[in-house]
């Protein structure tokens, strides 16, 4: 399974990159907002950090304002020409799916995204998009169970064979994350804390006390060989 970093703050994306061997970027206007600069600054930076570093896909978002596919299709054009790394992110509506085909044919990647049903992720993957995002957190903050939801669209991507790759995103823990594993997605993203938390357990930290009480207590050898 590939990990994706949710984030736009640079000083996180190359610690996860150098550290935990993340495998792309996704980004999000909320995420924009929080690094503190503006969208045009940031991506200078995703361009110039990344540049020469090949199959690293960092998705960003076209403004969601737009909803029409021409318009879509234009800005999503500009962002693709900043850096060969850049996917470009569109919501999975009307518009935003004929954007997505245009682009693809065009050699542009897209990542469909705001996904919450299996029938929108189907479409997806019937137009070729590069990726596609169904969510998880804000689906399960209303009471909806996920895991049959993510489980459904890996079934219906093999049994087409579908070659868009599924990141199931916006996840808030580890076990969400493992669901996702077991499901079959190929990819998670998540913010920089929830990867932090899922490579913690507390027994790890219990083990590791018994194990240096029992260092420390061992008889030493009082001379050396």
């Amino acid at each position: 399974m590939k990990y994706f970093l949710d984030s736009a703050k640079l000083d996180e994306i190359r610690y996860a990159y150098e550290n935990w061997a993340i495998d792309g970027v996704t980004t999000n206007p909320r995420h924009v907002m929080n690094s503190g600069k503006p969208l045009v600054t940031l991506l200078d930076e995703f361009a110039s950090e990344f540049r020469g570093v090949k199959n690293f896909p960092i998705s960003v978002e076209i403004n969601p304002h737009l909803d029409d596919a021409k318009e879509m299709v234009r800005e999503g054009q500009k962002l693709a020409a900043l850096s060969d790394n850049f996917v470009v992110k569109i919501p999975c509506t009307e518009p935003g799916l004929i954007a997505a085909k245009e682009l693809e044919k065009e050699g542009v990647p897209t990542n469909v995204t705001l996904v919450f049903s299996p029938s929108q992720a189907l479409q997806a993957g019937r137009i070729d998009a590069k990726f596609v995002s169904p969510f998880v957190g804000w689906k399960e903050n209303s009471g909806d169970d996920t895991t049959q939801y993510i489980q459904d669209i890996a079934s219906i991507y093999k049994t087409y064979q579908f070659d868009t790759e599924i990141i199931v995103a916006a996840l808030r823990n580890g076990k969400q994350i493992v669901d996702a594993a077991k499901a079959g997605a190929h990819i998670v993203t998540c913010g920089f804390e929830v990867f932090q938390n899922s490579f913690y357990h507390a027994f790890t930290d219990y083990g590791l006390n018994v194990f240096r009480k029992a260092w420390d207590s061992t008889v030493k050898e009082e001379t050396v060989r």
